[in-house]
């Protein structure tokens, strides 16, 4: 049976999660990192030399880094939906996972930290602000994109919609101004309406206050 290790809470677990959610592949899950500990043994040592999470074994095959296990389980088990057997569109949801780790994140990291992990007293709003603006540029890019299709590679849900949309879910639970972009929250709320995003990503905010490099 297909192993994933990892704790829910984290965002790169939610993602591959979430994408095992979308393909129905049955699984066994083992909570690790954070406070389940257990990524020093050798045993897990010998499956991510970064004893990092997510990790994905499925028979012989053993995947590591989140983007990497989102495309593996796609290729694999999402042949048809997550995974468009057209190499040109197929490249649009790569692009869009890409970007989702580059472009948005530093300012998404320093908003996490900033809003959800330093207490009110100690919080530099002019930062923050600062940072927001930033994010709000990325988030005014994929609101004029999603004018022009319902998810970011096309028709239809692909691979490429999962690491913005479980990015999005914590960025909306924070609690200050966000922008009005018709086109991101109609994309978002189609999202939040996957069984999956609600059973893997959409769970209560307190609940993800777990340390960011697992």
């Amino acid at each position: 049976m297909l192993t994933i290790w990892g704790r829910r809470n984290s965002i790169n677990v939610q993602k591959a999660m979430w994408a095992l959610g979308e393909v129905g592949v049955p699984h066994e899950h083992i909570d690790a990192g954070g406070e389940f500990g257990g990524l020093d043994t050798p045993e897990f040592g010998a499956l991510n030399p970064n004893r990092r999470i997510p990790v994905l074994r499925d028979g012989d095959a053993v995947v590591w880094e989140s983007s990497a296990i989102v495309r593996y389980l796609a290729a694999r088990y999402g042949a048809g939906t997550l995974w468009n057997s057209d190499p040109a569109l197929r490249a649009k949801a790569d692009t869009w996972m890409a970007w989702a780790q580059t472009a948005p994140y530093r300012e998404f990291i320093d908003l996490f930290w900033g809003f959800v992990r330093t207490p009110p007293e100690g919080r530099d709003m002019a930062a923050m602000r600062a940072a927001n603006e930033r994010m709000v540029k990325h988030l005014e890019l994929l609101d004029r994109e999603l004018a022009t299709r319902p998810y970011l590679a096309g028709d239809g849900f692909t691979m490429g919609d999962i690491p913005a949309g479980a990015l999005l879910y914590r960025y909306f639970a924070m609690e200050f101004e966000h922008p009005s972009l018709p086109n991101l929250m109609a994309w978002y709320a189609r999202l939040n309406e996957r069984p999956a995003y609600q059973a893997h990503v959409a769970i209560p905010f307190p609940e993800m206050w777990g340390r960011l490099d697992y």
